[in-house]
Protein backbone atom coordinates (compact mmCIF):
# COMPACT_ATOMS: atom_id res chain seq x y z
CA UNK A 1 0.00 0.00 0.00
CA UNK A 2 1.43 3.50 -1.21
CA UNK A 3 0.15 6.25 1.13
CA UNK A 4 1.15 9.96 -0.09
CA UNK A 5 1.78 12.50 2.46
CA UNK A 6 1.85 16.12 2.02
CA UNK A 7 4.81 16.66 4.36
CA UNK A 8 4.05 18.24 7.81
CA UNK A 9 0.16 17.10 6.92
CA UNK A 10 -2.65 18.01 9.25
CA UNK A 11 -4.56 15.10 10.43
CA UNK A 12 -8.19 17.39 10.88
CA UNK A 13 -10.10 16.28 13.66
CA UNK A 14 -10.94 12.94 12.25
CA UNK A 15 -10.36 10.08 14.60
CA UNK A 16 -8.41 7.20 13.30
CA UNK A 17 -11.15 4.59 12.37
CA UNK A 18 -12.33 7.80 10.59
CA UNK A 19 -9.64 8.85 8.55
CA UNK A 20 -9.17 4.39 7.82
CA UNK A 21 -12.71 4.54 6.36
CA UNK A 22 -11.76 7.19 3.99
CA UNK A 23 -8.90 5.24 2.82
CA UNK A 24 -10.98 2.23 2.38
CA UNK A 25 -13.64 4.19 0.05
CA UNK A 26 -10.52 5.09 -2.02
CA UNK A 27 -9.11 1.66 -2.17
CA UNK A 28 -12.52 0.56 -3.13
CA UNK A 29 -12.40 2.64 -6.24
CA UNK A 30 -8.87 2.62 -6.85
CA UNK A 31 -8.93 -0.46 -9.01
CA UNK A 32 -6.01 -1.89 -7.47
CA UNK A 33 -5.46 -4.47 -4.51
CA UNK A 34 -1.82 -3.06 -3.64
CA UNK A 35 -1.85 0.73 -4.56
CA UNK A 36 -4.28 3.35 -2.68
CA UNK A 37 -3.17 6.52 -3.40
CA UNK A 38 -4.91 9.44 -0.51
CA UNK A 39 -3.80 12.73 0.40
CA UNK A 40 -4.13 13.50 3.51
CA UNK A 41 -5.31 17.34 3.75
CA UNK A 42 -3.94 20.21 5.73
CA UNK A 43 -0.83 20.73 8.04
CA UNK A 44 0.75 18.38 10.50
CA UNK A 45 1.46 20.02 13.32
CA UNK A 46 4.19 19.09 15.80
CA UNK A 47 1.17 18.51 18.34
CA UNK A 48 1.68 14.96 20.00
CA UNK A 49 -2.03 14.40 19.66
CA UNK A 50 -2.09 15.01 16.12
CA UNK A 51 1.16 12.94 15.57
CA UNK A 52 -0.39 10.37 17.84
CA UNK A 53 -3.51 10.41 15.85
CA UNK A 54 -1.73 9.39 12.84
CA UNK A 55 0.69 7.17 14.12
CA UNK A 56 -2.75 5.48 15.59
CA UNK A 57 -4.24 5.21 11.70
CA UNK A 58 -1.07 3.75 10.73
CA UNK A 59 -1.15 1.19 13.29
CA UNK A 60 -4.99 0.74 12.27
CA UNK A 61 -3.70 0.01 8.57
CA UNK A 62 -1.80 -2.78 9.74
CA UNK A 63 -3.76 -4.09 11.96
CA UNK A 64 -6.30 -4.43 9.31
CA UNK A 65 -3.60 -5.33 6.28
CA UNK A 66 -1.52 -7.87 7.88
CA UNK A 67 -0.24 -9.11 4.59
CA UNK A 68 0.91 -5.82 3.01
CA UNK A 69 3.47 -3.54 3.40
CA UNK A 70 3.46 0.41 3.74
CA UNK A 71 5.26 2.73 1.79
CA UNK A 72 5.38 6.30 3.08
CA UNK A 73 6.12 9.15 0.14
CA UNK A 74 6.67 12.61 1.95
CA UNK A 75 6.60 15.40 -0.33
CA UNK A 76 9.91 16.59 -1.11
CA UNK A 77 9.53 19.44 1.25
CA UNK A 78 9.39 17.68 4.01
CA UNK A 79 11.95 16.51 6.01
CA UNK A 80 12.67 12.58 5.45
CA UNK A 81 14.49 12.32 9.20
CA UNK A 82 10.85 13.39 10.45
CA UNK A 83 9.40 10.50 9.67
CA UNK A 84 11.93 8.36 10.26
CA UNK A 85 11.69 9.25 14.20
CA UNK A 86 8.26 9.57 13.90
CA UNK A 87 7.52 5.88 12.42
CA UNK A 88 10.83 3.97 13.89
CA UNK A 89 10.38 0.78 15.25
CA UNK A 90 7.00 0.15 13.15
CA UNK A 91 7.11 -2.81 10.97
CA UNK A 92 6.76 -3.10 7.48
CA UNK A 93 6.97 0.67 6.80
CA UNK A 94 9.43 2.28 4.82
CA UNK A 95 9.94 6.26 4.16
CA UNK A 96 10.66 6.85 1.04
CA UNK A 97 12.39 9.96 -0.35
CA UNK A 98 13.54 8.40 -3.73
CA UNK A 99 14.90 11.34 -5.98
CA UNK A 100 16.79 13.63 -2.69
CA UNK A 101 18.38 11.42 -1.23
CA UNK A 102 22.67 10.90 -1.89
CA UNK A 103 23.91 7.85 -4.26
CA UNK A 104 27.58 6.72 -3.97
CA UNK A 105 29.19 5.68 -7.56
CA UNK A 106 32.29 3.88 -6.28
CA UNK A 107 33.26 6.33 -3.92
CA UNK A 108 31.71 9.71 -5.12
CA UNK A 109 28.54 10.61 -3.15
CA UNK A 110 26.36 12.37 -5.17
CA UNK A 111 23.64 14.49 -3.76
CA UNK A 112 20.46 13.33 -5.28
CA UNK A 113 19.24 11.54 -7.97
CA UNK A 114 18.80 13.78 -11.09
CA UNK A 115 21.69 14.06 -14.01
CA UNK A 116 21.95 16.68 -16.20
CA UNK A 117 21.71 14.95 -19.47
CA UNK A 118 24.68 15.51 -21.80
CA UNK A 119 23.45 18.22 -24.57
CA UNK A 120 25.44 19.18 -27.32
CA UNK A 121 25.52 23.42 -27.52
CA UNK A 122 28.46 24.15 -30.16
CA UNK A 123 29.28 27.44 -28.02
CA UNK A 124 32.69 26.51 -27.30
CA UNK A 125 35.01 28.38 -30.19
CA UNK A 126 38.43 26.84 -30.64
CA UNK A 127 36.75 24.31 -28.39
CA UNK A 128 37.45 26.27 -25.36
CA UNK A 129 34.80 26.64 -23.25
CA UNK A 130 34.39 30.22 -21.99
CA UNK A 131 32.45 32.26 -19.27
CA UNK A 132 29.05 31.55 -21.11
CA UNK A 133 29.47 27.56 -21.04
CA UNK A 134 30.64 28.13 -16.98
CA UNK A 135 27.22 30.36 -16.41
CA UNK A 136 25.34 27.31 -18.15
CA UNK A 137 26.63 24.50 -16.26
CA UNK A 138 26.51 26.69 -13.04
CA UNK A 139 22.75 27.72 -12.98
CA UNK A 140 21.80 23.84 -13.38
CA UNK A 141 23.77 23.01 -10.70
CA UNK A 142 22.07 25.85 -8.07
CA UNK A 143 18.71 25.11 -9.16
CA UNK A 144 19.82 21.21 -7.40
CA UNK A 145 20.65 18.94 -10.45
CA UNK A 146 22.97 16.28 -8.39
CA UNK A 147 25.60 15.82 -11.35
CA UNK A 148 26.18 17.43 -13.91
CA UNK A 149 27.19 15.43 -17.34
CA UNK A 150 28.49 17.90 -19.96
CA UNK A 151 27.99 18.13 -23.42
CA UNK A 152 30.21 15.86 -25.56
CA UNK A 153 33.60 17.07 -24.94
CA UNK A 154 35.83 15.97 -27.51
CA UNK A 155 38.70 13.04 -27.72
CA UNK A 156 42.53 14.92 -28.23
CA UNK A 157 42.87 13.42 -31.83
CA UNK A 158 41.95 15.50 -34.95
CA UNK A 159 39.48 12.27 -36.20
CA UNK A 160 36.95 12.75 -32.91
CA UNK A 161 35.45 16.12 -34.10
CA UNK A 162 32.12 16.21 -36.04
CA UNK A 163 30.38 19.41 -35.03
CA UNK A 164 32.06 22.99 -34.69
CA UNK A 165 32.69 24.74 -31.84
CA UNK A 166 32.53 21.68 -29.60
CA UNK A 167 34.67 21.69 -26.48
CA UNK A 168 37.69 19.71 -26.13
CA UNK A 169 40.88 18.91 -23.65
CA UNK A 170 43.41 20.68 -25.53
CA UNK A 171 45.51 22.69 -23.56
CA UNK A 172 44.39 26.14 -23.58
CA UNK A 173 40.96 25.01 -23.00
CA UNK A 174 42.21 23.61 -19.46
CA UNK A 175 41.41 26.85 -17.73
CA UNK A 176 38.09 27.23 -19.15
CA UNK A 177 37.06 23.66 -17.58
CA UNK A 178 38.61 24.62 -14.17
CA UNK A 179 36.49 27.65 -14.24
CA UNK A 180 33.18 25.37 -14.75
CA UNK A 181 34.45 22.93 -12.39
CA UNK A 182 34.47 25.36 -9.87
CA UNK A 183 31.45 26.85 -10.29
CA UNK A 184 29.67 23.62 -10.27
CA UNK A 185 31.24 22.38 -6.67
CA UNK A 186 30.58 25.73 -5.77
CA UNK A 187 26.68 24.94 -6.08
CA UNK A 188 27.41 21.78 -4.26
CA UNK A 189 26.71 19.51 -7.30
CA UNK A 190 29.19 16.84 -9.36
CA UNK A 191 30.29 16.82 -12.46
CA UNK A 192 31.97 14.33 -15.44
CA UNK A 193 32.70 15.18 -18.78
CA UNK A 194 31.07 13.14 -21.59
CA UNK A 195 34.23 11.62 -23.59
CA UNK A 196 33.08 11.91 -27.01
CA UNK A 197 34.46 10.98 -30.72
CA UNK A 198 31.93 11.01 -33.57
CA UNK A 199 33.16 8.10 -35.39
CA UNK A 200 31.18 7.64 -38.61
CA UNK A 201 29.63 11.21 -38.17
CA UNK A 202 32.83 12.89 -39.23
CA UNK A 203 33.19 14.49 -42.82
CA UNK A 204 35.72 15.46 -44.66
CA UNK A 205 36.81 18.91 -44.48
CA UNK A 206 36.09 19.55 -40.67
CA UNK A 207 38.29 21.26 -38.56
CA UNK A 208 41.34 20.69 -36.66
CA UNK A 209 42.37 19.07 -39.92
CA UNK A 210 40.59 19.11 -43.51
CA UNK A 211 42.58 16.19 -44.55
CA UNK A 212 41.23 13.43 -41.76
CA UNK A 213 38.26 11.79 -42.47
CA UNK A 214 35.97 9.47 -40.01
CA UNK A 215 37.11 7.06 -38.50
CA UNK A 216 35.34 3.63 -37.95
CA UNK A 217 35.89 0.27 -37.14
CA UNK A 218 35.32 -1.42 -40.56
CA UNK A 219 34.74 1.90 -42.56
CA UNK A 220 31.05 1.73 -42.43
CA UNK A 221 28.48 4.52 -41.30
CA UNK A 222 25.74 1.78 -41.80
CA UNK A 223 25.39 -1.81 -42.45
CA UNK A 224 26.78 -2.01 -46.21
CA UNK A 225 27.35 1.68 -46.39
CA UNK A 226 30.90 2.19 -46.57
CA UNK A 227 32.21 5.96 -46.19
CA UNK A 228 35.01 6.67 -43.92
CA UNK A 229 38.43 5.50 -42.89
CA UNK A 230 38.46 1.64 -41.79
CA UNK A 231 40.78 1.70 -38.68
CA UNK A 232 43.91 -0.15 -38.65
CA UNK A 233 45.65 -1.58 -35.28
CA UNK A 234 47.82 1.07 -35.37
CA UNK A 235 44.59 3.75 -35.44
CA UNK A 236 43.13 1.13 -32.88
CA UNK A 237 45.76 2.09 -30.27
CA UNK A 238 46.24 5.71 -31.23
CA UNK A 239 42.61 5.93 -30.29
CA UNK A 240 42.90 4.18 -26.74
CA UNK A 241 45.44 5.86 -25.74
CA UNK A 242 43.99 9.04 -26.77
CA UNK A 243 41.17 8.10 -24.55
CA UNK A 244 43.19 7.07 -21.85
CA UNK A 245 45.15 10.37 -21.64
CA UNK A 246 42.21 13.01 -21.58
CA UNK A 247 40.45 10.56 -18.75
CA UNK A 248 44.10 11.27 -16.98
CA UNK A 249 43.52 15.14 -17.57
CA UNK A 250 39.93 14.58 -16.57
CA UNK A 251 40.94 14.07 -13.27
CA UNK A 252 43.98 16.00 -12.90
CA UNK A 253 41.11 19.20 -13.86
CA UNK A 254 39.07 18.32 -10.75
CA UNK A 255 36.84 16.97 -12.62
CA UNK A 256 34.58 13.90 -10.09
CA UNK A 257 34.19 11.18 -12.64
CA UNK A 258 34.26 10.94 -16.17
CA UNK A 259 31.54 9.69 -19.14
CA UNK A 260 32.90 7.40 -22.27
CA UNK A 261 30.07 8.05 -25.02
CA UNK A 262 29.14 5.18 -26.29
CA UNK A 263 25.75 5.42 -27.82
CA UNK A 264 24.00 6.89 -30.62
CA UNK A 265 26.10 5.63 -33.38
CA UNK A 266 29.47 6.92 -32.80
CA UNK A 267 32.76 6.03 -32.58
CA UNK A 268 33.04 3.31 -29.22
CA UNK A 269 29.13 2.50 -30.22
CA UNK A 270 30.85 1.81 -33.82
CA UNK A 271 33.14 -0.70 -32.32
CA UNK A 272 29.38 -1.73 -30.32
CA UNK A 273 27.25 -2.55 -33.09
CA UNK A 274 27.49 -5.28 -35.60
CA UNK A 275 26.32 -3.21 -38.44
CA UNK A 276 29.39 -1.13 -38.01
CA UNK A 277 31.88 -3.71 -37.05
CA UNK A 278 32.90 -5.93 -39.58
CA UNK A 279 36.73 -6.51 -38.33
CA UNK A 280 38.08 -9.83 -37.85
CA UNK A 281 40.91 -9.28 -35.31
CA UNK A 282 40.42 -9.04 -31.52
CA UNK A 283 38.20 -6.12 -31.61
CA UNK A 284 35.29 -7.64 -33.56
CA UNK A 285 33.08 -10.51 -33.74
CA UNK A 286 30.59 -11.43 -31.43
CA UNK A 287 28.64 -9.21 -29.21
CA UNK A 288 31.32 -9.62 -25.86
CA UNK A 289 34.22 -9.03 -28.33
CA UNK A 290 32.66 -5.77 -29.75
CA UNK A 291 33.44 -4.30 -26.32
CA UNK A 292 36.99 -4.58 -27.01
CA UNK A 293 38.09 -1.27 -28.00
CA UNK A 294 35.92 0.26 -24.88
CA UNK A 295 37.07 -2.21 -22.19
CA UNK A 296 40.69 -1.82 -23.43
CA UNK A 297 40.08 2.32 -22.91
CA UNK A 298 38.53 1.44 -18.73
CA UNK A 299 41.73 -1.16 -18.09
CA UNK A 300 44.45 1.27 -19.21
CA UNK A 301 42.74 4.36 -17.57
CA UNK A 302 41.90 2.68 -14.70
CA UNK A 303 45.89 1.68 -14.40
CA UNK A 304 46.20 5.55 -14.56
CA UNK A 305 43.33 7.17 -12.56
CA UNK A 306 43.23 4.30 -9.39
CA UNK A 307 40.71 2.70 -8.13
CA UNK A 308 38.53 5.09 -7.18
CA UNK A 309 38.45 7.81 -10.14
CA UNK A 310 34.14 7.15 -11.36
CA UNK A 311 34.42 5.32 -14.81
CA UNK A 312 30.91 5.71 -16.50
CA UNK A 313 29.80 5.13 -20.00
CA UNK A 314 26.43 5.75 -22.10
CA UNK A 315 25.27 3.14 -24.56
CA UNK A 316 21.87 2.42 -26.34
CA UNK A 317 20.15 -0.06 -28.18
CA UNK A 318 18.75 2.77 -31.07
CA UNK A 319 21.28 4.66 -33.52
CA UNK A 320 21.11 8.04 -35.49
CA UNK A 321 21.84 5.95 -38.55
CA UNK A 322 18.64 3.31 -37.30
CA UNK A 323 16.58 3.95 -34.72
CA UNK A 324 15.12 0.17 -34.65
CA UNK A 325 18.78 -0.85 -34.72
CA UNK A 326 19.92 -3.25 -31.19
CA UNK A 327 23.09 -4.28 -30.01
CA UNK A 328 21.15 -7.19 -28.00
CA UNK A 329 17.90 -8.82 -28.54
CA UNK A 330 17.59 -10.44 -25.48
CA UNK A 331 18.21 -10.40 -21.85
CA UNK A 332 21.08 -13.06 -22.59
CA UNK A 333 22.44 -10.53 -25.13
CA UNK A 334 22.34 -8.10 -22.84
CA UNK A 335 24.37 -9.75 -20.07
CA UNK A 336 26.97 -10.90 -22.53
CA UNK A 337 27.30 -7.24 -23.74
CA UNK A 338 27.75 -5.78 -20.27
CA UNK A 339 29.80 -8.00 -18.36
CA UNK A 340 32.66 -7.40 -20.19
CA UNK A 341 32.82 -3.81 -19.02
CA UNK A 342 32.17 -4.45 -15.73
CA UNK A 343 35.11 -6.35 -15.60
CA UNK A 344 36.92 -3.71 -17.12
CA UNK A 345 36.05 -1.28 -14.40
CA UNK A 346 32.77 0.61 -15.06
CA UNK A 347 31.04 2.06 -11.88
CA UNK A 348 27.71 2.93 -13.98
CA UNK A 349 26.02 2.59 -16.77
CA UNK A 350 23.84 5.28 -18.36
CA UNK A 351 21.47 3.39 -20.35
CA UNK A 352 19.75 5.91 -23.40
CA UNK A 353 16.09 5.24 -24.55
CA UNK A 354 14.15 7.79 -26.70
CA UNK A 355 11.25 7.53 -24.58
CA UNK A 356 12.55 6.05 -21.02
CA UNK A 357 9.22 4.55 -20.50
CA UNK A 358 8.89 1.59 -23.32
CA UNK A 359 9.76 -2.00 -21.74
CA UNK A 360 13.33 -3.01 -23.45
CA UNK A 361 12.51 -6.64 -24.07
CA UNK A 362 8.84 -8.79 -23.84
CA UNK A 363 7.29 -9.98 -20.79
CA UNK A 364 9.09 -7.28 -18.64
CA UNK A 365 8.33 -3.41 -18.14
CA UNK A 366 12.44 -3.09 -17.26
CA UNK A 367 13.35 -0.12 -19.08
CA UNK A 368 16.97 -0.82 -20.49
CA UNK A 369 18.50 0.81 -17.68
CA UNK A 370 16.44 -1.31 -15.14
CA UNK A 371 17.29 -4.21 -17.15
CA UNK A 372 21.20 -3.02 -17.06
CA UNK A 373 20.86 -3.04 -13.17
CA UNK A 374 19.78 -6.64 -12.74
CA UNK A 375 22.04 -8.08 -14.84
CA UNK A 376 25.33 -6.11 -13.47
CA UNK A 377 23.95 -4.51 -10.03
CA UNK A 378 26.32 -1.45 -10.35
CA UNK A 379 23.95 1.83 -10.75
CA UNK A 380 22.22 3.01 -13.55
CA UNK A 381 21.20 6.19 -15.22
CA UNK A 382 17.84 6.15 -17.18
CA UNK A 383 17.23 8.67 -19.69
CA UNK A 384 14.85 9.73 -22.72
CA UNK A 385 12.04 12.45 -22.43
CA UNK A 386 11.73 13.22 -19.18
CA UNK A 387 9.09 15.38 -17.89
CA UNK A 388 8.01 15.65 -21.14
CA UNK A 389 5.22 13.76 -24.31
CA UNK A 390 7.38 13.59 -27.07
CA UNK A 391 11.09 12.40 -27.46
CA UNK A 392 13.65 15.06 -29.09
CA UNK A 393 13.00 13.29 -32.66
CA UNK A 394 9.59 16.16 -32.96
CA UNK A 395 12.31 18.97 -32.46
CA UNK A 396 14.04 18.28 -35.95
CA UNK A 397 10.37 17.44 -37.61
CA UNK A 398 9.74 21.16 -36.63
CA UNK A 399 7.93 21.12 -33.43
CA UNK A 400 8.09 24.38 -31.62
CA UNK A 401 7.21 22.99 -28.30
CA UNK A 402 6.54 19.73 -26.52
CA UNK A 403 3.77 19.05 -23.77
CA UNK A 404 5.34 18.70 -20.45
CA UNK A 405 4.56 15.35 -18.61
CA UNK A 406 3.60 13.69 -15.10
CA UNK A 407 6.52 12.16 -13.31
CA UNK A 408 4.22 9.94 -11.68
CA UNK A 409 5.41 6.90 -13.46
CA UNK A 410 9.16 7.56 -13.09
CA UNK A 411 8.75 7.98 -9.34
CA UNK A 412 7.14 5.00 -9.19
CA UNK A 413 9.94 3.31 -11.11
CA UNK A 414 12.69 4.45 -8.84
CA UNK A 415 10.51 3.17 -5.42
CA UNK A 416 10.79 0.05 -7.23
CA UNK A 417 14.60 0.46 -7.40
CA UNK A 418 14.34 0.07 -11.49
CA UNK A 419 17.27 2.18 -11.91
CA UNK A 420 19.26 4.63 -9.76
CA UNK A 421 19.60 7.96 -11.10
CA UNK A 422 17.06 10.10 -13.75
CA UNK A 423 19.22 12.09 -16.51
CA UNK A 424 17.35 15.48 -17.26
CA UNK A 425 17.88 16.88 -20.87
CA UNK A 426 15.54 19.24 -22.57
CA UNK A 427 13.07 20.28 -19.77
CA UNK A 428 16.63 21.14 -17.84
CA UNK A 429 17.33 23.53 -21.38
CA UNK A 430 14.09 25.26 -20.83
CA UNK A 431 13.90 25.54 -17.05
CA UNK A 432 17.09 25.36 -15.02
CA UNK A 433 15.16 25.59 -11.80
CA UNK A 434 13.17 22.09 -13.17
CA UNK A 435 14.87 20.05 -9.92
CA UNK A 436 14.45 22.37 -7.22
CA UNK A 437 10.49 22.92 -8.39
CA UNK A 438 10.11 19.19 -8.10
CA UNK A 439 11.68 19.05 -4.74
CA UNK A 440 9.00 22.08 -4.00
CA UNK A 441 5.96 20.30 -5.78
CA UNK A 442 5.92 23.22 -7.58
CA UNK A 443 4.85 21.56 -10.77
CA UNK A 444 2.65 24.51 -12.23
CA UNK A 445 5.57 26.87 -12.19
CA UNK A 446 8.01 24.47 -14.61
CA UNK A 447 8.48 26.02 -17.88
CA UNK A 448 7.57 24.10 -20.86
CA UNK A 449 9.99 23.11 -23.14
CA UNK A 450 10.60 25.28 -26.27
CA UNK A 451 12.24 24.49 -29.16
CA UNK A 452 14.15 27.88 -28.77
CA UNK A 453 15.42 27.26 -25.78
CA UNK A 454 17.94 24.58 -27.52
CA UNK A 455 19.43 27.72 -29.89
CA UNK A 456 19.81 30.03 -26.50
CA UNK A 457 23.72 30.40 -25.54
CA UNK A 458 23.19 29.75 -22.07
CA UNK A 459 19.85 29.92 -20.79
Amino acid sequence: MLLYLNIFLYLSQLTHQEEYKIFQEKAATSGSDHLTKHNLVGLLSEDLIKIGYFCNLISYLMEANPSKKFVLRPHPTESIEFYENVFHGFKNIKIMDVFFKPITVNKLIIPNRFAMAPMTRSRSPDGVPGENVRDYYQRRAAGEVGLIITEGVEVSHPSSSGYPDVPGFRDKADEGWKQVVDAVHSEGSKIFPQLWHVGAFRKSGMAPDPEVPGYTPSGLVNTDKKAAHEMTAEDVEMLIECFVNDILKIKDLGFDGVELHGAHGYLIDNFFWEGTNQRADGFGGSIDKRTAFACEIVKRARAKVGADFPIAIRFSQWKQQDFEAKLAYTEDDLKTFLMPLVDAGIDMFHASNRRYWEPEFEGSNLNLAGWTKKLTGLPTITVGSVGLKSDFIGMYAGDDAVESQSIDDLIGRMESDEFDMVAIGRALLSDPEWVRKVKTGDFEAIIPFEKKYASEIYF
